[in-house]
């Protein structure tokens, strides 16, 4: 047989579409060409295969051997087809049962001794292959917290249960996904043997790790935060309600203490949720790994990034930092140090949870639902309305500092507060008993939660403009006071549904099913910082 056909998936704005990996072998002038679009890394394989055939045992074909990745149109990047094409050719020269290959899929990076390196995207691969497996059906579409999801759930109409081959450092990883067979391999050899069906050299499904009853991995606890009693309780408002949130004040008051022990107060991963987020990042650049599993991600990246960096960017299109962090945090310290453009990118997804990247040839939809917490300093050194006045700046110097941030972007921030610094005296008079835990903290947070879901079906940052009329509005008292504030303060008609949105969640936290006008009151002070008065 001078023809085989190998199925694989390839690493695509998120997702992971199926690729047919086609082998013909032709007389003629001995060559290997590959087609179908391919990058560097896979022209670069070529060179790997050869010698993997070679130090292993295999011949290898001096004939003509094209190699066609297909759908043509969609970009090949990654060493994982090292494994497909190796396979192809032996399949085609006869060297391995070419029928062995059929209703499989394969990928994995080979050595040059035809050792399997760890690959990554298993995770999202396995994913379309549970989903994928026999359909036919085009996957380059959308790469939404959705498709995600069905991607990741085996398909009820399809009886035969798919086989994914992986690199056995990679396999436990895949072996996560529910509906696929996942088998790891150590190196090519004992892949042939199995192959071929030898039986001292059968190959077994790997098992899932057993992370079920795992410990989490311990997070930041809110008990080592001394004081600061205001900025933990907007803290678990913003955690109850899923809030975005600002907090300003000098260096070493403890924003980025704080912003480090939200993810501990955010309620458990449900099932969907953590496919959801592993596939996300098992296709990008960092990798999944079984540890990761039911973690909240935390991303804080640094306020050099670029925008591509922070919404994501690239040809084909990557997922950026707003997109590793969904269903997570984003932690934006220094916020007015990020370029003004960069923070504008920002505006469209963090109202619609989503954000689209759009290139000539591809058009990727990724999922950016996280919660935004940034921090900033008051002035450029930091210490504007110190008592000891130590501030160097300037008003016009502190002004110009404050309007790195635009408008319409301080609009999609529902809470924003001042954190003000410890005196010696408070830090040293803390006793054991001052901060309260996260845990106890996070049953709260947990509660409010189960309130909102069963009341809306969704985070109280999530509801439209209709849904803040029907559920947040407070009572006769409240609604005056709020009418107030709002006139003012001069807030946009955003700014006053964002308010209604994070008085519901205090009243979440109370029990109430109708806010009263104290809690109108605290949720008016969480929006004050940058409030014309």
């Amino acid at each position: 047989m001078s023809l085989a056909v190998v199925r694989s998936r390839a690493p695509a704005a998120g997702r992971a579409p199926e690729v047919t990996v086609e082998v013909h072998l032709a007389n003629g002038l001995p060559s290997f060409s590959i087609v179908g679009l391919p990058d560097l890394e896979v022209r670069e394989s070529r060179e790997r295969v050869r010698a993997a055939l070679q130090n292993c045992g295999f011949e290898f074909p001096v004939r003509r051997i094209t190699v066609n990745l297909a759908p043509a149109d969609l970009p090949k990047e990654s060493g994982r087809f090292d494994l497909p094409i190796a396979l192809g050719i032996l399949a085609a020269s006869g060297q391995i049962p070419a029928e062995a290959l059929a209703h499989r899929e394969f990928a994995g990076e080979l050595s040059l001794t035809g050792a399997l390196r760890p690959m990554r995207g298993a995770f999202a691969m396995a994913c379309g292959t549970a989903r994928g497996h026999g359909h036919g059906r085009d996957e380059r579409s959308s790469a939404d917290a959705d498709s995600v999801l069905r991607a990741a759930l085996p398909d009820p109409g399809h009886s035969r249960t798919p086989e994914l081959y992986l690199p056995l450092d990679s396999a436990s990883e895949a072996a996560l996904v529910p509906g696929v067979d996942v088998y790891g391999a150590a190196d090519l050899p004992s892949l042939c043997a199995h192959l071929a069906g030898a039986e001292d050299g059968r190959l077994s499904p790997v098992a899932a790790p057993s992370i079920g009853s795992a410990t989490p991995a311990a997070q930041p606890d809110m008990a080592d935060v001394i004081g600061q009693s205001g900025a933990r309780r907007a803290l678990e408002v913003a955690a109850a309600g899923g809030h975005h949130m600002l907090m300003v004040g000098p260096p070493g008051a403890g924003k980025s203490m704080l912003a480090a022990r939200l993810p501990g107060l955010l309620p458990p991963m449900s099932d969907d949720e953590a496919l959801t987020s592993a596939a996300l990042l098992s296709a990008s650049m960092l990798g999944f790994s079984p540890a990761q599993w039911r973690q909240r991600p935390f991303r804080a990246p640094h306020h050099s990034s670029s925008a591509a960096a922070l919404v994501g960017g690239r040809n084909p299109p990557q997922p950026g930092e707003i997109t590793l962090a969904h269903l997570g945090v984003l932690f934006l310290d220094e916020l007015p140090e990020f370029d003004r453009h960069v923070l504008e990118t920002l505006r469209e997804p963090l109202e619609a949870g989503r954000i689209t990247i759009s290139r000539a040839a591809l058009q990727a939809d990724f999922p950016a639902a996280c919660q935004l917490i940034a921090a900033m300093n008051p002035c450029p050194c930091g210490w504007r309305g110190d008592p000891n006045g130590r501030c160097r700046c300037t008003p016009e110097i502190a002004t110009r500092y404050l309007r790195k941030l635009s408008g319409p972007l301080l609009d999609r921030i529902d809470i924003q507060i001042e954190i003000p610094a410890l005196t010696p005296a408070e830090l040293a008079a803390r006793s054991s008993a001052d901060g309260e835990s996260s845990a106890s903290i996070a049953a709260r947070v947990v509660t409010a939660r189960e309130r909102q879901l069963m009341r809306q079906g969704k985070m109280n940052r999530e509801l439209s403009g209709r849904e803040v009329d029907e559920v947040c509005r407070p009572d006769a008292t409240g609604e005056a006071l709020l009418r107030e504030a709002g006139e003012r303060f001069g807030w946009s008609a955003r700014a006053y549904y964002r308010v209604l949105k994070v008085v519901r969640s205090v009243a979440d936290l109370a029990g109430n099913d109708t806010p009263n006008a104290a809690q109108v009151a605290e949720a008016v002070q969480y929006r004050r910082v940058f409030s014309p008065s």
